[in-house]
């Protein structure tokens, strides 16, 4: 026994010395946990790297409180994908029936690999790098890997906070400038801008005027300076955010993580009291069982569910690794999961609220549109008067008698009904529509919001939601780059972090050429998606497999206090792994099948095509962040757009297909408006 041990000290002392196993253990000096846990290749420098690591341990920052870890936990994994990307997959497979899969997976895949992420990082207390080097040598690249991912994210993430910032300062005039198409002035002739005719005020001022896109990806184009100076102020906030670590961007989550919520309450109570609010609800909640049987929905949900808890980005750990040991780490996942499936869910009801809306107002539009083409059929004697029920007064349209009118013009014309051009006007069509990414975000959304009463308010609202939104999982992302190379490399954290930020933000002009948003595009559909899923098996196996699943249990029952419970040996050691297997291979046949490709923005056409040169017609469209082109609806509206004041008679047919500048109320040719 060593001599300066206290049972030899209290021997030597002339007091009582307790014979007993137990109370000698208890009496002896703790035994250092780094030379017994999660370490699987011990060597001959193992206690003196030891010791230096327990001293850093010792000297690390940690969480002022519970709340701020909570937050900043709920700020890096409730991300824009929440707003704009769950509300799709719900509406694409099953409506409230994908909410069953979703469930199942989260908690059979996403909490367990989530606690294990916490557990691993309060455990060691290091980054992603330390704690996989420490659990064994030949595993550090893990920690490098989430790295490298961490900066492919930042790096087009942020350009995407600079679109919010564009849009928020933009947002404080009235009537909002993407609420109207532009009128060129040719001397003495105003006209409306082709480009926008041809498209709608909404789309025409994201392409356009916000991105000044150009028509393909090899068409750099130069800077666009506006959102230059954008991504600058961007990482100025993240830079300004991280810079001190967690002693400054825990403060920053009390605001970026909770704002969003009070900002989506607004906007779900505001949407509610919109007229067809309720339709748009119903039509999301409404389940279709039998998607339930599709094996790509499960992929979907498995996909959304990894992605939504920042799974394998490094994040996760280096937020944990600042907690206390005895922290409660499996209360922690539990809560923080299910606060970002709430967060899902309400973003949900808030986006087919206002979509509901939208639709409305889409419907009542193809209703007045199609009555003007019936009354110019009739004045023109191409339809009879006979046709038209006596009850259905012109001026006081309704969408049911418009569609008994519809009904029986079909009936009568039967052959020659297709020539008349004539729309069913269904709502459930207008409901269908999906929309996702950023043609939700910039497009859709903003459209919807140049309807509300005092719109510059709800849009300063809703760009500053996006900007807190993306700020909490950017904070998360930077950290799970500067925690581990800190720790690992010794470097000044301050230097390192200025250094990170003014690095990225030089590469990140790549992302505002006028070509940037086809990098955007590339980025978020390549970069990230197959390499976490690699990543976080690695880590699953690591655990479960290299270290040992019993093992780990016993770890954590010493850590918090009390044994987890049996089902996460099962899921750690068996069901997790096998899902992200047929995950990673579903990904790698999908990127097989699919032939990669881009959307591209054709000014003369007003629309977006598909630049893949094998390309079916029918499939020449889809959403920016989308996957699947055959998703998209069809790239050109169904029905012109509606005349506003001072625009042609009802009878007098119009003879400009696309659609006439009117109030600025235009109907997108492209898909992302589409709603």
């Amino acid at each position: 026994m060593p001599k300066n041990s206290k049972v030899t000290q209290r021997e030597h002392s002339g007091e009582h010395v307790t014979e007993s196993v137990a109370d000698l253990l208890a009496l002896e000096e703790p035994v250092d946990y780094k030379q017994s846990i999660l370490n699987v290749a011990g060597g001959a420098g193992g206690k003196q790297e030891a010791a230096e690591e327990e001293l850093d341990a010792e000297d690390r920052p940690a969480w002022n409180s519970k709340l701020q870890y909570i937050l900043a936990q709920i700020g890096f994994s409730v991300g824009l994908g929440n707003i704009w990307r769950f509300p799709y997959l719900c509406q694409k497979n099953g409506g409230g029936a994908y909410l069953v899969p979703y469930l199942v997976l989260l908690i059979i895949i996403g909490i367990p690999l989530f606690f294990l992420e916490l557990a691993v990082g309060q455990r060691i207390r290091r980054g992603s790098i330390g704690v996989w080097h420490y659990v064994c040598p030949r595993l550090g690249g893990i920690g490098f890997s989430s790295c490298i991912v961490c900066l492919f994210v930042g790096l087009y993430y942020n350009v995407i906070i600079g679109w919010s910032i564009f849009y928020f300062f933009k947002s404080f005039q009235y009537p909002l400038p993407w609420s109207e198409c532009p009128i060129r002035r040719n001397r003495t002739v105003a006209v409306v801008e082709a480009e926008c005719e041809k498209s709608s005020a909404t789309t025409y001022f994201w392409y356009r005027e916000a991105l000044d896109i150009s028509n393909s990806i090899s068409e750099s184009g130069g800077l666009n300076w506006k959102m230059t100076l954008c991504l600058l102020v961007a990482w100025t906030i993240v830079g300004m955010a991280v810079v001190k670590g967690i002693q400054s961007s825990g403060k920053v989550m009390y605001f970026s993580s909770l704002f969003p919520y009070v900002v989506l309450a607004c906007f779900l109570v505001r949407g509610l009291l919109l007229r067809g609010a309720v339709d748009g609800i119903l039509h999301m909640f409404t389940p279709k069982l039998d998607k339930m049987l599709d094996p790509q929905v499960w992929r979907d949900a498995a996909t959304q569910v990894f992605f939504a808890l920042g799974l394998g980005f490094g994040g996760v750990i280096a937020f944990s690794s600042y907690n206390k040991q005895d922290n409660n780490c499996h209360f922690d996942a539990a809560l923080v999961s299910f606060i970002n499936f709430f967060t899902s869910v309400l973003a949900t009801l808030v986006v087919f609220a206002v979509l509901g809306f939208k639709a409305n107002i889409m419907n009542e539009k193809c209703v007045v549109e199609n009555a003007e083409k019936i009354l110019g059929y009739l004045h023109n004697n191409v339809l009879s008067r006979d046709l038209i029920p006596p009850h259905v007064n012109f001026s006081h349209l309704t969408t049911k008698d418009y569609t008994e009118m519809y009904k029986v013009i079909m009936t009568v014309k039967e052959d020659r009904f297709s020539a008349l051009g004539l729309d069913p006007c269904l709502l459930e069509d207008e409901l269908n529509k999906s929309v996702q990414g950023t043609g939700l975000a910039f497009i859709a959304f903003t459209e919807a919001m140049t309807h509300f009463p005092a719109s510059p308010f709800w849009s300063v609202m809703f760009f500053l939601m996006l900007i807190n939104l993306g700020l909490g999982s950017m904070i998360g992302t930077m950290t799970g780059i500067t925690t581990p190379i800190i720790d690992t490399f010794k470097v000044p954290k301050e230097i390192f972090t200025v250094g990170c930020c003014v690095f990225a933000f030089f590469v990140g002009l790549l992302f505002v050429q006028r070509s940037g948003n086809y990098f955007v595009t590339m980025f978020d559909d390549y970069s990230a998606t197959l390499p976490l899923t690699v990543i976080v098996i690695l880590e699953n196996i690591a655990v479960a497999w290299i270290y040992g699943t019993k093992k780990f249990m016993q770890e954590l029952t010493e850590m918090l206090g009390f044994r987890p419970y049996r089902f996460y040996f099962y899921m750690w050691k068996f069901v997790s792994p096998l899902f992200m297997a047929v995950l990673t291979t579903a990904s790698v046949i999908q990127l097989g099948v699919t032939p990669p490709g881009y959307s591209a923005w054709i000014k003369e056409e007003g629309r977006m095509m598909k630049d893949i040169s094998n390309l079916e017609e029918n499939d020449e469209t889809r959403f920016i962040l989308s996957k699947v082109p055959s998703e998209a609806p069809s790239p050109m509206p169904t029905h012109r757009s509606y005349l506003g004041p001072g625009s042609t008679s009802p009878l007098e047919p119009s003879g400009n297909p696309n659609g006439r500048y009117g109030s600025g109320y235009l109907l997108a040719s492209t898909p992302e408006s589409e709603l």
